[in-house]
């Protein structure tokens, strides 16, 4: 039976509606496939550029970028080359690095004002912390920081004696210690990561030691100094510590006595005359020691009588992460509290000091202070005193944070 012309006509229009809705659908997921990929797009690009630009954390604060560069920093007396690593965040916040003792040879933060100044002394240049650096100016020191008694100790039925350099003693690893020595460094997202390998019999030690030192900053100014090392053939002592001196006023505003320190502990290591640890752990109550509570250094350092704190002091808590000492100069505004995973953190105010530093400025007895986080001095002779012994099947792990703050 044939078909009447107004079927014809209506079943062609029907495909032409239906072909038009069916390309309507497909150009319509034509459209969302091309804003989904630019949306992707859009995502990758984002992520790669928030490694160089400003992003917001959860509550709302900006982080900024943190920036590393590296420069040539003069050479050695024997021709090798030396570099330093700036390490800088979007607010200022500034530490340099230099492969020779792995050295923290600069930090820069502003005061309440906005005003940027140098808070640690050092040298403007390679052959100063080369010749000069007696005071160990942000030194990495060890093989065994601080002091062993007459250079010498047992260990699995072995003596050891040491290089001496502190009179009868050896002192911070010994006249050629990590300090003293030329460090591989490398670049990482937030820092600079440096490598030492310590020969076994390095001034006396047994064990050859692989040592990684990572200084991290962050966008909080913070410096985060973390140290792992481990050791082949024998055991031996370790005891690491970074050697920075602090002057919150500046570098160049003479002695330190205007600025306050607390330190959170109870009880400090009795030394004798040579600095060498008695073995006696005291309490600070009632003593010059007591520095529990923010204390002015202009009325505590006139009663050690021209000397000055260099004291190891027990700090409280678990083990883990916790505040051991916080340092406060009022007229700038600036702050440092020192955070640790160490038994011990050594006070120390310059009461050597005596030295020429950058741009010919005298340093004097109290123009900076340390703040050392470490093991309790000569721990190898004392049973009493926390292990230091690092095994052949351990890793010694030590970190510390330095945080930077302005109080307005």
């Amino acid at each position: 039976m044939a078909s009447d012309g107004s079927g014809v006509g209506s079943g062609w229009v029907f495909h032409v509606i239906l072909s038009l809705s069916l390309a309507v659908l497909v150009f319509m997921q034509i459209a969302v496939l091309v804003k989904l990929d630019k949306s992707i797009d859009k995502r990758s690009e984002s992520t790669s550029i928030s490694t160089f630009m400003p992003t917001s954390t959860p509550d709302g604060k900006c982080q900024r970028p943190i920036s590393v560069t590296k420069e040539d920093f003069g050479k050695l007396s024997d021709g090798r080359p030396v570099d330093r690593y700036t390490v800088r965040n979007g607010g200022g916040f500034e530490v340099q690095l230099i492969t020779y003792g792995s050295i923290i040879s600069s930090i820069k933060m502003p005061d309440k004002e906005g005003s940027l100044a140098e808070i640690t002394l050092g040298f403007d240049d390679i052959r100063g912390y080369e010749f000069d650096n007696v005071p160990y100016f942000g030194a990495l020191v060890g093989r065994v920081a601080n002091r062993i008694a007459k250079g010498r100790f047992a260990l699995e039925n072995v003596t050891y004696n040491l290089s001496r350099n502190n009179g009868d003693n050896h002192l911070h690893g010994g006249p050629r210690g990590w300090s003293k020595l030329m460090w591989t460094a490398r670049e990482i997202v937030d820092g600079v990561a440096m490598t030492l390998v310590s020969a076994d019999g390095d001034e006396g030690y047994p064990g050859e030691v692989t040592t990684d030192v990572f200084y991290r900053v962050t966008d909080d100014n913070e410096l985060f100094v973390r140290f792992q090392s481990t050791t082949k053939k024998k055991a031996t002592p370790i005891n690491l510590t970074t050697h920075p001196y602090f002057n919150l006023a500046g570098e160049k505003s003479g002695s330190i006595d205007d600025q306050t320190m607390e330190i959170f502990s109870d009880r400090y290591l009795k030394s004798d005359s040579d600095l060498i640890p008695t073995g006696e752990i005291a309490g600070v109550s009632g003593t010059v020691f007591d520095l529990r509570r923010p204390t002015l250094l202009r009325d505590s350092l006139p009663q050690f009588n021209g000397s000055g704190f260099d004291t190891t002091y027990v700090v409280i808590g678990p083990t883990g992460k916790r505040l051991a000492a916080r340092a406060y100069h009022s007229k700038s505004g600036r702050m440092l509290e020192v955070y640790t995973d160490q038994p011990g953190i050594q006070f120390y105010t310059g009461n050597f000091l005596n030295d020429t530093g950058r741009g010919g400025h005298h340093y004097r007895k109290h123009s900076g202070f340390c703040l050392e986080t470490q093991n309790f001095p000569d721990a190898v002779n004392h049973e009493n005193f926390p292990d230091s012994i690092l095994r052949l099947d351990s890793t010694y792990d030590h970190s510390v944070w330095y945080k930077f703050s302005v109080k307005r």
